[in-house]
C-alpha cells in the first residue's frame, strides 16, 4: 500500500454554503422579508430591556448597589441620656426597641453616637459606632465603651 492509496474511514465534513445559488439560494430558507432575514440586525435581547427600564444616577460611582452598602443611622448623645437610665446597657437592638431607630429591611441597622449635648448619666455602650468626642464624654461621665 501506497501514500496515495491511503483513504480515510469517515467521509469528510463540509459545511453548507447559504445564498450561493442552487437549492439554497437568494433567501436561503431565511424566509422572506423582515427583520429576521436579514443578516447582521439580530433581535435585541430581553436583558437589555431590563437594563434601560432603570435609571441612571448621575454621578461618580452612583450606579453601585447602594444596597450593600450599610449606611448607619445617628443618635445624640443628648437622645441617650433622655431616654436611658443610670447604668443601662446600649446596643442597637435596644435601641430599636426604644423606637429611637427604625429596622432596615428587617434587620438591626448600624448607629453611631454623635456628641451633641453634654452627658450626666453612666451608660455602658456595646456594638456601635462612637464619635471620638462622643467617646470622651462618655468615659468622662463614667461610662464604658465596648
Amino acid at each position: 500500500m501506497q501514500l496515495h492509496q491511503v483513504k480515510r474511514n469517515t467521509p469528510r465534513k463540509t459545511s453548507i454554503k447559504v445564498g450561493r445559488g442552487g437549492t439554497r439560494g437568494k433567501t436561503s430558507g431565511r424566509g422572506t422579508k423582515g427583520q429576521k432575514a436579514h443578516g447582521g440586525h439580530g433581535i435585541r435581547p430581553d436583558v437589555r430591556d431590563t437594563i434601560k427600564k432603570f435609571p441612571k444616577i448621575r454621578g461618580r460611582g452612583k450606579n453601585l448597589n447602594t444596597s450593600a452598602q450599610a449606611v448607619a443611622r445617628i443618635i445624640s448623645i443628648t437622645t441617650l441620656s433622655e431616654v436611658f437610665e443610670e447604668g443601662a446597657v446600649i446596643t442597637p437592638q435596644v435601641i430599636v426597641e426604644k423606637n429611637l431607630v427604625k429596622r432596615d429591611g428587617g434587620k438591626t441597622p448600624l448607629v453611631k453616637i454623635l456628641s451633641d449635648g453634654e452627658v450626666t448619666k453612666k451608660f455602658s455602650i456595646e456594638g456601635c459606632q462612637l464619635s471620638e468626642a462622643a467617646k470622651a464624654k462618655i468615659e468622662k461621665a463614667g461610662g464604658s465603651v465596648k
